[in-house]
């Protein structure tokens, strides 16, 4: 009985935040479709179902233009130094920021593909990311630290590989991540 408790826990530890974002990003769509459908109605008098997602979607890449100018800068820093005085807040926030800002930001971390020696005696290779070329944080200038995205998973592991095992190759970032998540399905 402990096993199979264990094993659902685990599961459970799997699942849950896959699902919970899946249900956040649906909830959120679903309630701004719903209220700008009410809205609209009450200013053209007809329904148009997913218009809420299209006008989310303009009004968001709007607030990303206007979130650029000068004028915005002095509100998104007090905003930061708030977030930054509560704790948990502030690891969720920075986490999520940085997560983002790897994959869409103007400072993208997965940009330098790579594959890595793990097996010199069975020639195994991995395919990933550089995020760091020296690990002289913690006093190894001989390591990288290496993402290694997982197939069919918005997941991943880091590694710290020595430097004279990592591989850079001439493929693009984008294709590179494609191939890896879809587990070597696509084309290069």
């Amino acid at each position: 009985m402990k096993k199979i408790t264990q094993y659902f826990f685990q599961g459970v530890l799997l699942v849950a935040p896959l699902a919970i974002i899946i249900y956040i990003v649906y909830a959120l769509f679903v309630r701004v479709d719903g209220w700008l459908i009410e809205q609209m109605e009450l200013l053209f008098g007809f329904r148009i179902p997913g218009l809420g997602i299209l006008a989310s979607f303009i009004l968001l890449t709007i607030l990303g233009y206007i979130g650029q100018t000068a004028l915005l800068r002095p509100i998104k820093k007090a905003g930061r130094q708030l977030i930054k005085k509560i704790p948990v807040l502030n690891l969720l926030y920075s986490s999520l920021n940085d997560l983002f800002s790897a994959f869409v930001g103007k400072e993208k971390k997965f940009n330098v593909p790579v594959k890595v020696l793990f097996n010199k005696e069975n020639e195994l290779w991995k395919l990933g990311f550089i995020t760091h070329d020296s690990m002289k944080e913690i006093g190894n200038n001989d390591l990288a630290a290496v993402y290694f995205p997982h197939s069919y998973n918005f997941s991943g592991e880091l590694y710290l590989v020595p430097s004279d095992r990592i591989t850079r190759i001439e493929i693009s970032p984008a294709e590179t991540m494609k191939f890896i998540v879809s587990g070597g399905v696509t084309q290069i």
